[in-house]
């Protein structure tokens, strides 16, 4: 039954969107662009929303964005996670089709997944926490310190959730495969429930669960992108798609009881995420051919692909660099009189050019220093440990568990020595699952990021 389906599915994609390179897993040119656009887009946003000073009670470190009244619009624009999951959806579908077609188990599929994804946090928390914990020693204040740690940790919600999302791929892939349209609206009836309680009894913490909701009900919409679906949509019908899509998102935010800004729709994730998505989804489909045609007229494929393959190095680090170079400048305020604008004011906005290309040549280099960490991942052969076994299901469901954990725990009580530590035990448990012999050929595993 799967094969048939996954045959009508291959029959319905344009020859253009399935081409397969040796790796096995189908590479398409405008999804693969607009990741490393969106990645972009990402370092841009939080780069902005760096704002150093010295107040009365000494250094402060704020985000310079926070409660503007005029972000919520720009948010509308600049908030791209849903379009970020949905080529991430894209990306793990086909990937995980590939690795299925050549024997490969769920488990395998998971544990790959996680291998790629923790060993560069691994990374991560033991610098950070090092060097917070080495600048506590050299008589930084602890308050300070805690709002450094708390920034960096900020955007490790994007990894907790990946990580879960991805560890959910096979089965989620199924219910597509047996029900493409019923699973999506069961997890759209599943959000709007858990918005509705949380709104109805106040309590923001249910909310929550939208965290998983969400973000596997944008992930599907992905995986109808990978199947060609919207292929089959005309043009005015995905503009109408973008333009319904938008103005149902009005709605709910200036009539309706949600935030215009996007990003605080975000904490905890709300139903407008995936009305944003949607939009998003309706715009990148009208694009694509354009995308396409760049890359192939700028011959861009290989710099896509070479920060492609650094992509989540890229997403870990850009923060502490950004809090780094916080740092640096209020020593050098400190110590040589560095002026230091009030945010948002006219000379902190015309600094803010130098700023960023400062902030972007810093976190390249930082990035080739680490991304060793995440381009010699090499999955034990499709999930398999060197010694020639296959994780089994309940090993690896523990391994999932313990790699989300890991990130909670720094989300919750921030880089500290002991959270760190446990972090670290956490993330390495992760990796190690325990597995079982099998008897099958080696799986060979693209490195690439879904």
């Amino acid at each position: 039954m799967t094969d048939t389906l996954e045959r009508q599915h291959a029959r319905s994609i344009r020859p253009e969107a399935s081409t397969r390179p040796r790796t096995g897993v189908r590479r398409d040119a405008s999804v693969d662009a607009i990741r490393v656009v969106l990645l972009g887009m990402v370092f841009v946003l939080h780069a902005m929303m760096v704002g150093v000073g010295v107040g009365p009670d000494g250094p402060v470190l704020e985000n310079a964005l926070e409660h503007q009244a005029w972000f919520g619009p720009v948010s509308w624009v600049v908030q791209i996670m849903p379009l970020f999951f949905i080529v991430g959806g894209f990306s793990s579908l086909t990937h995980w089709r590939s690795m299925r077609a050549r024997g490969a188990t769920p488990a395998e599929y998971v544990v790959a997944r996680i291998e790629r994804l923790v060993r560069p946090a691994v990374a991560l928390v033991a610098v950070v926490s090092g060097s917070l914990v080495a600048l506590s020693l050299a008589g930084m204040p602890a308050e300070l310190v805690g709002i450094a740690g708390f920034r960096i940790g900020q955007p490790l919600w994007f990894l907790g959730v990946y990580l879960a999302v991805s560890a959910l791929v096979p089965a989620m892939v199924r219910a597509h495969e047996r029900a493409p349209v019923l699973a999506p609206l069961a997890l759209f009836a599943g959000v709007v429930a858990v918005d509705v309680v949380r709104l109805s009894t106040g309590v923001d913490a249910i909310g929550f669960v939208n965290l998983l909701l969400v973000w596997l009900l944008v992930q599907q919409l992905g995986f109808h992108l990978a199947d060609g679906a919207l292929d089959r949509l005309a043009r005015p019908t995905l503009a109408g798609i973008a333009g319904a899509s938008l103005a149902l998102l009005a709605v709910l935010t200036v009539a309706g009881p949600y935030p215009v800004d996007m990003l605080v729709n975000l904490n905890p994730p709300t139903v407008c995420l995936v009305v944003l998505g949607v939009a998003q989804l309706a715009l990148f489909q009208l694009a694509r051919p354009r995308i396409r045609a760049w890359v192939e007229r700028r011959d861009a494929a290989r710099p896509i692909s070479f920060v492609g393959e650094r992509a989540m190095t890229v997403y870990l680090w850009h923060m502490p660099v950004l809090v780094g170079l916080a740092g640096l400048a209020l020593i050098a305020n400190a110590a040589v009189g560095l002026p230091l604008p009030e945010p948002l004011s006219f000379g902190w906005w015309a600094s803010r050019p130098l700023w960023l290309v400062v902030a972007a040549a810093v976190v390249a280099i930082v990035v080739l220093v680490f991304s060793r960490f995440e381009r010699t991942s090499r999955p034990r052969a499709g999930g398999r440990s060197t010694r020639g076994a296959a994780p089994g299901n309940g090993a690896t469901a523990i391994a999932a568990v313990s790699a989300v954990a890991g990130v909670a725990v720094l989300l919750v009580a921030g880089f500290g020595p002991l959270p760190a530590f446990l972090s670290l035990v956490l993330l390495w448990f992760a990796r190690r699952a325990p597995s079982r012999p099998v008897r099958r050929p080696a799986v060979r595993v693209s490195r690439a990021i879904p």
